[in-house]
């Protein structure tokens, strides 16, 4: 039996710095933190078993107290599910998002353990659940929207339905999460998803940068039609 735990840990380890060497190389760091945009974050907590990672996305907007977009994410996390942040190992920040209040969104990944268990705050959080990672390239139920926002931009909008069969219950993951989600996963599993999205698989990197400095672009023009 000691054998067996032996290998699973050593398993897991060998996921683990597949994972971390693989987001590393898509880590941005503070490249879009100037951008003058309102600024908010979301944190991509990874509980690794042994497959490469469940997530969930706790997140809100900057406070004048946080040093930068791990700050926010980490402080958001502890306020909505209790997750301390001496608990996450901080991998990467990914290409943002802008949300419908144009909001500029850094998604920050980071590694959790398994053990951990939420403890949702009920003034901000309706609900917690997980979500195995692979489901964001290999999904049982998923629809495809286009999507216009108020800048005119068009894009694909993800929307996943995911049967939860030990609680028998479905939640629908959409619009930024999604977005967020599917592109955790392509960086994660390095493999062509089983629906359409809007990058250049053999070039990940920069056609999620110039997809997204797109969106934004569309939103400036927009800014500057209005003056």
């Amino acid at each position: 039996m000691a054998a067996v735990e032996r290998e699973d840990e050593q398993e897991r380890k060998s996921i683990k710095e597949r994972a971390r060497l693989r987001l590393r190389e898509f880590d941005v760091g503070d490249k879009y933190s100037r951008l003058p945009l309102p600024k908010a974050s979301v944190l991509l907590p990874l509980m690794l078993r042994r497959s490469p990672g469940e997530v969930c996305f706790p997140g809100g907007k900057r406070e004048a107290t946080d040093k930068d977009e791990i700050d926010t994410a980490l402080r958001e996390a502890k306020e909505e599910v209790g997750l301390q942040p001496e608990k996450v190992e901080v991998i990467c920040r990914l290409v943002p998002g802008i949300d419908k209040m144009n909001n500029l969104v850094t998604p920050v990944v980071g590694f959790i353990e398994d053990t951990f268990q939420a403890i949702p705050n009920p003034d901000e959080v309706s609900d917690v659940f997980v979500v195995p990672l692979e489901y964001f390239v290999k999904p049982l139920n998923y629809k495809a929207m286009s999507y216009k926002n108020s800048s005119g931009y068009l894009s694909r909008m993800h929307c996943f339905t995911y049967d939860d069969c030990e609680r028998k219950t479905s939640f629908k993951i959409w619009g930024l999460t999604a977005h967020f989600a599917v592109f955790l996963a392509l960086v994660i599993f390095g493999e062509s998803p089983t629906f359409e999205v809007d990058y250049d698989l053999n070039n990940l990197i920069s056609s999620s940068e110039n997809n997204f400095m797109n969106l934004y672009a569309s939103l400036y023009e927009r800014k500057k039609s209005n003056l």
